[in-house]
């Protein structure tokens, strides 16, 4: 039995061209500081410190297969709309092939929020259409 060192291993990876197909998200990231609870209802008050977005779903896959460095390809549907211009650029950053992505004008973008406090999650907020395509 041959053994390949770790080395020709992931060189062997860059030959491969890899198609990811599936649900296209744009995570979105609210980062803030909990000191406080709402004196109008018994919920935590969030101080907002900064915001950021990531490649959510099959093309946060998309950008893990990309790091292996695979020839990445990545297909699916996203909205035509600012979130979906959004992941597009974070697409091309990556250097992700995103001719697969086709944006439709009757959708939106699925984009999943996540509110951070104190390195903990605290609240998720999805936008997305459960609709078939």
């Amino acid at each position: 039995m041959m053994t390949l060192s770790g080395e020709e291993i992931l060189s062997a990876f860059a030959r491969l061209n890899v198609l990811v197909v599936g649900d296209i998200i744009l995570d979105g990231y609210i980062w803030g500081v909990v000191d406080r609870i709402s004196p109008e209802a018994p919920v935590q008050v969030l101080q907002w410190t900064g915001e950021s977005s990531g490649l959510g779903g099959a093309a946060n896959l998309a950008d893990n297969v990309q790091c292996t460095g695979c020839r990445t390809y990545l297909a699916g549907v996203i909205g035509a709309d600012e979130k979906g211009k959004e992941l597009k650029a974070l697409l091309r950053q990556a250097g992700i092939d995103g001719e697969g992505v086709l944006q439709d004008p009757s959708k939106t973008t699925i984009n999943k929020t996540r509110v951070i406090a104190h390195q903990q999650q605290i609240l998720r907020i999805d936008r997305e259409e459960r609709s078939p395509l």
